[in-house]
């Protein structure tokens, strides 16, 4: 699936085993653009919470659709969330766009609509994906697809400090129920197609520090043509 400008490289994972940093540093190190579809998904959880359209609102959903423009810019641009023009990327990893974003994200019309700008994206190739379904739906012809995995008291850790660091106010001891809610929502899901294809590495990231992930990942990409 190479294209001119390079590999697609599919990263998924659980919430918490550290895909968007460790994409994020790939793509630096391949010199490739960052596609992070999970702060997409948050981006329609925080439209739809300010303009109170709840997940399961077809039309009011419909309409919010039809107007959302977001847009991710380059990590030499500093790598932003923009929803409408708007700097975002703080405002959708807080832990309360965390709780509805998978009744967002369940939503076909809100899946096919991202996923086919995901898509449109990595057409060329020279791409890092991340987020929860790239090796399976997205980019099912991946050149590498990576699995990150974690210990759920490890994820919990990994997440409250950045909550921390960006002064959110939340207990470890939330940040865990939370994830553990995610991770048991996201194994109920059926996104048409489930299970471990036999071409996807798993990186266990328990104990290693976010430059030996990436290296890990990094040297994999490099034995692929990167």
């Amino acid at each position: 699936m190479a294209g001119p400008l390079g590999l697609v490289i599919a990263i998924d994972g659980v919430i918490g085993a550290g895909k968007s940093t460790a994409a994020r540093g790939v793509a630096q190190a391949l010199h490739y653009r960052h596609l992070d579809t999970g702060a997409m998904y948050r981006a329609v959880a925080l439209c739809g919470i300010r303009q109170g359209v709840s997940a399961d609102d077809h039309q009011g959903l419909a309409n919010l659709l039809s107007q959302l423009r977001i847009q991710l810019t380059p990590l030499d641009e500093g790598g932003r969330i923009l929803l409408n023009d708007e700097d975002v990327s703080d405002a959708i990893r807080r832990p309360e766009i965390t709780r509805v974003v998978g009744s967002y994200a369940d939503r076909p019309d809100v899946r096919q609509r991202l996923i086919e700008s995901q898509r449109a994206m990595g057409a060329e190739g020279g791409i890092v994906a991340e987020g929860r379904d790239m090796s399976t739906v997205v980019f099912p012809s991946a050149d590498l697809k990576i699995r990150m995995l974690a210990e759920l008291d490890e994820r919990a850790r990994r997440r409250h400090e950045e909550f921390v660091a960006s002064g959110v106010e939340i207990s470890l001891e939330q940040v865990r129920q939370d994830i553990s809610t995610r991770d048991l929502e996201d194994e109920q899901r059926d996104y048409g197609a489930q299970g471990h294809p036999r071409d996807v590495t798993d990186v266990l990231t328990d104990g290693l520090g976010i430059d030996d992930v990436i290296g890990q990942i990094v040297a994999l990409a490099r034995q692929r043509g990167a």
